[in-house]
């Protein structure tokens, strides 16, 4: 067969017949490769546009959208609550979903156990799980481990997509699994496992498929040094859903984000928690981010961020000592660096406290994120109490972000936070007095509300003045 050379940005998904340094579409550096792809031929066109136009009378004729019925997309729930919030209430037959992340972060293992629980809710169908990076027996091993070996969770080790499809052909699963899309590999396109052209070509027969037999299927992917998604950013065009597997790898928390969803919401956050057997979901994360002890400690304070749907508290310390160094040190964890040089010099400048020749030590507990710039009043409450010495009550926390005026700026949602920090215990909250739109108005009737306008008046408030 005839083939055309093709030059592919691995970036962008650009193409063209002639090789760049700098890809025309997206201006990224070295994206361009080279890929061979067939050719078609000219005849073969001709007779594929009369065949097509004999047999139009035969083509499916649009349907109006109140004639179509919503009960052939039913979700299949995955079992586990959280990865289904994701998801936007269950697969969706047909649907194909990415869930990329970085090395041992626990993609395979969420969708083992994924899978078992589909085989045991459906005992009558089967599940098949294909894996190209471990043998049968690893796979065994694994499935054991997590208590996922099930009769009807069909198991099969291959690196050919033309296996895997064949595969899903023949058996039909209710779900396929495909672990991962890298290393699966096509002998009918040029190129090396994992490669754009590889990953693409791939990609579009899995996602054919899956479309035609009405399967939904969940492929495993793996991530650059940078974050995102390895391969042709084509990929996750072709894909239905993508969603990333985050964590760090000195805390068990995992959270599963939708990054594009057809047939749900993006701003979803799943939590899920690595055990020694496995897998956890954590239907309530809100104490994962808190200190244990109920005695008062200087240099603490909490507020409440938005991850998608919810509000998480997320506790804030901050340990400041004299500096024998010529330039001082700013250590954080969970928090960005430059927002503590900015929030340490506007707290000199209108809080009239100096730590700028001081060692400033900031971080969060259990691996939060503090990076929302509604934090910033925790943290300068937190800077501020380990300063004066004097620790602020457990059930107080704040919320608002700091200008470089010295302004307590407002916060979006300010009611969903406010109502979470109620139903943990938190009796008075710090926040802005501005409040960001005319929906922030109904606050709980059992907490005490401060509103301040400017950062003195927030630290008269914590009683840090």
């Amino acid at each position: 067969m005839a083939t055309t050379t093709q030059f592919l940005c691995s970036e962008c998904g650009w193409s063209g017949p002639k090789w760049y340094g700098r890809c025309p579409e997206c201006g990224q550096w070295g994206t361009v490769t080279e890929f061979h792809e067939p050719a078609i031929a000219s005849n073969g066109r001709r007779r594929g546009a009369s065949r097509a136009s004999a047999t139009s009378h035969d083509r499916p004729q649009p349907t109006p959208v109140t004639d179509v019925d919503l009960h052939q997309s039913h979700r299949i729930p995955t079992g586990f609550h959280e990865f289904d919030r994701v998801l936007g209430g269950g697969l969706v037959p047909g649907s194909v979903v990415l869930v990329a992340g970085e090395p041992g972060i626990g993609k395979s293992t969420l969708l083992l156990e994924t899978a078992a629980s589909v085989s045991r809710a459906q005992p009558n169908s089967t599940v098949l799980y294909v894996s190209g990076e471990e043998s049968l027996a690893q796979v065994r091993m694994r499935a054991s481990r997590v208590d996922a070996v099930t009769p009807n969770l069909l198991l099969s080790s291959t690196t050919d997509a033309s296996d895997a499809v064949a595969a899903m052909s023949s058996i039909r699963p209710s779900l396929a699994i495909i672990d991962s899309v890298q290393t699966i590999s096509s002998s009918d396109v040029d190129g090396v496992p994992g490669g754009s052209a590889q990953v693409r070509a791939v990609t579009s027969m899995l996602v054919e498929t899956a479309k035609s037999l009405d399967c939904p299927l969940l492929l495993v992917g793996h991530v650059t040094k940078d974050g995102s998604v390895a391969g042709p950013r084509t990929l996750e065009h072709l894909v239905d859903v993508v969603c990333q597997f985050e964590g760090e790898s000195q805390t068990a928390l995992r959270l599963l984000r939708a990054v594009k969803n057809r047939f749900g919401p993006t701003d979803e956050v799943g939590c899920f928690d690595m055990v020694g057997d496995g897998i956890a979901e954590v239907s309530d994360p809100t104490g994962l981010f808190l200190s244990p002890s109920d005695v008062p400690t200087d240099g603490t304070c909490v507020t409440f961020t938005i991850d998608g749907h919810r509000s998480l508290p997320i506790e804030i310390q901050a340990l400041v000592t004299a500096s024998v160094l010529p330039t001082p040190r700013r250590a954080t964890n969970g928090v960005d660096p430059n927002r503590i040089a900015m929030l340490t010099a506007v707290l000199y400048r209108h809080g009239r406290i100096n730590l700028l020749d001081r060692d400033l030590y900031v971080s969060t507990i259990a691996g939060g994120s503090a990076k929302e710039p509604a934090c910033d009043l925790a943290i300068v409450a937190a800077l501020a109490s380990t300063v004066r010495e004097r620790a602020l009550d457990r059930t107080t926390c704040a919320m608002g972000e700091i200008s470089l005026t010295g302004q307590v700026r407002p916060v979006p949602r300010l009611t969903h936070r406010l109502s979470e920090a109620a139903r943990l215990g938190f009796t008075t909250a710090v926040v802005p007095r501005h409040r960001s739109s005319s929906s922030d108005t109904r606050i709980p009737a059992d907490m005490n509300v401060i509103e301040v306008s400017t950062l003195a008046e927030a630290l008269s408030a914590l009683g840090l003045d």
